[in-house]
């Protein structure tokens, strides 16, 4: 079952948030994963609201720790700033530099990915246009 919330303020730049909960990831690390996916590529940006947890809980059909789970280790890593009786806000982040170790991972994560999109059929050069297109939006 897979559930999705849009907020309205979010929704003009394509921020919608959506979680299987049949998957095997939890759903606070599909949410955590989501929403640093939405500041990272624009859609949500430093100075914005996230939803309160128990709305965002509610709205997903989750438990509100599993919201307020995402909410501090996004917190954690640097992307927000929350604290008790206010709402989770995005903030600037600088950019770290990977570790080799850190770079082996994302390199092989991705080689995982490509190895599945081209085995279910996607031809490279649609993967290609996909890789630009996206490299572009986080340009921006």
């Amino acid at each position: 079952m897979c559930t999705q919330y849009t907020e309205r303020g979010m929704a003009a730049r394509n921020a919608q948030i959506r979680i299987d909960l049949s998957a095997s990831e939890p759903a606070y690390r599909q949410v955590a994963t989501q929403l640093r996916t939405l500041i990272v590529e624009g859609s949500l940006r430093p100075g914005d609201l996230l939803p309160p947890v128990r709305r965002l809980a509610l709205d997903l059909a989750v438990h509100f720790n599993t919201v307020a789970e995402a909410y501090r280790m996004l917190a954690e890593e640097g992307w927000l700033d929350v604290g008790h009786g206010r709402n989770a806000r995005v903030i600037e982040r600088a950019t770290p530099k990977p570790t080799a170790a850190a770079w082996e991972a994302h390199r092989r994560k991705l080689r995982q990915v490509l190895a599945e999109m081209k085995a279910s059929g996607v031809a490279a050069s649609r993967i290609r246009q996909e890789f630009q297109t996206l490299i572009e939006a986080m340009k921006s």
